[in-house]
């Protein structure tokens, strides 16, 4: 039922001609930019690039998306140089996929159906598997339609004759009945995720969420500061299981960060849909850590992106910090854009993460209030919790008890109501 993908058990590298869209010459740079990054995400997928092509296309066409006479030179081109698939930066129908596989003569792919091919590989727990295998089907099950002439027979044999199903008919309500199986066993999984998730929520511990482009340092950033032993490669969506940690800020606050999958330009919808449920995890955080390369020569359309997707998750009101990363990359003067009081770092040699640890906590205390408390000396596990989840800014020790000046968080401000002086 399913597409052959680019991954295999051997793991054996693909040759892969990559193909390109531009309308005119004004949108010639920006396909040439998409389509280098469509280069990482063949790459990240296991292919070996061996060819781009980049056609200047007014308006797509029905059939074939490129017309019946560029297929045909795409497919002059995949079989003199040994093309084993044809990847392109653009989502295709599942009819224009089918008529330009006959055509071209080798796997054609869409910019979904890899970045659902590297979800697919890179995914480790029960949720995350589960999440990519929705999407995936909801992808495919729109282009069983068609796929050989094997389909349109009736599935005889012993024990499979019936009323005159077909394949086609019998592969789609599998697939059907796998999404219903798939999405009842995600209600379980997000149901013990949101019970660890409201245990959090109980504990006064604020929650930092790292978000940003693929590629840009998140997890390279997460280790710096917490030693959380994420993996790192210098791939797209290298990481795609959120990870929480603790960490603590030099007032002695601690607090949890969290890191989350990459965004990346045109990222599919189904990936959007069926990562919802993850996204929740920043929805519920206090601050957005955005970590941004500043090596990457468009990092501002980078910036673009990531807010765009925030945008469409309904999350562009969260409090956010920008931290621009891969400081030890720059050579020469820094963007425009930058100014004194932005935070810029490198996750692999530490600098600036003294002046990040400082802005955060500065961001945390946005919305903190001021109190003066006096505690009795028995309640030891309020001052511990006060220690934790709050800035200390001064304390002294009395007969009567213990008498702190704190800023304390909005959520946890009625907790010490009743030692407010």
């Amino acid at each position: 039922m399913a597409r052959p993908s680019l991954s295999s058990k051997t793991r054996r590298s693909e040759k892969a001609l990559l193909v390109g869209i531009y309308a005119g010459k004004r949108d010639y740079h920006r396909q040439e930019m998409s389509l280098d990054e469509l280069t990482r995400l063949a790459e990240s997928a296991g292919a070996t690039v061996a060819g781009r092509v980049l056609q200047e296309l007014r308006h797509p066409q029905p059939a074939t998306f490129i017309g019946s006479g560029a297929a045909e030179s795409l497919g002059t081109k995949t079989r003199e140089n040994g093309f084993e698939v044809v990847i392109f930066d653009e989502d295709l129908s599942p009819t224009q996929n089918r008529n330009l596989e006959k055509i071209i003569g080798s796997k054609v792919l869409d910019r979904t159906g890899l970045i659902l091919d590297i979800f697919a590989q890179r995914a480790r727990t029960r949720e995350g598997k589960l999440q990519v295998e929705l999407a995936q089907l909801k992808y495919l099950l729109p282009r069983l339609a068609g796929q050989g002439a094997e389909f349109s027979q009736l599935a005889g044999g012993i024990g499979t004759r019936g009323p005159g199903e077909t394949r086609l008919e019998m592969d789609r309500r599998k697939a059907k009945d796998r999404i219903a199986l798939v999405k009842r066993d995600l209600v379980h999984v997000r149901s013990h995720r949101e019970l660890h998730r409201t245990r959090r929520d109980e504990l006064p511990i604020a929650t930092v969420s790292l978000v940003g482009y693929t590629n840009a340092g998140k997890s390279t950033l997460m280790n710096r500061l917490t030693n959380a032993s994420v993996l790192v490669e210098d791939k797209l969506f290298a990481t795609l299981d959120p990870t929480v940690r603790r960490l603590k800020l030099p007032s002695g606050r601690e607090i949890l960060l969290s890191d989350t999958v990459g965004f990346v330009r045109k990222l599919p919808h189904q990936l959007v849909e069926a990562f919802r449920a993850t996204f929740e995890e920043v929805a519920s955080s206090t601050l957005l850590l955005h970590v941004i390369d500043l090596s990457h020569p468009h990092v501002e359309e980078q910036m673009g992106v990531v807010d765009g997707v925030l945008k469409e998750l309904e999350l562009q009101y969260k409090p956010v910090l920008n931290v621009f990363n891969k400081a030890d990359q720059v050579h020469g003067h820094l963007p425009a854009f930058l100014n004194d009081e932005e935070i810029i770092v490198s996750a692999v040699t530490g600098v600036g993460i003294p002046l990040l640890l400082t802005a955060i906590e500065r961001k945390l205390t946005e919305s903190h209030r001021l109190v003066s408390l006096r505690l009795p000396y028995k309640a030891g596990a309020e001052l511990s919790l006060l220690y934790r989840t709050s800035r200390i800014l001064s304390r002294e020790n009395r007969e009567d008890g213990i008498y702190v000046d704190a800023e304390v968080d909005d959520k946890r401000f009625n907790l010490f109501k009743p030692y407010r002086t």
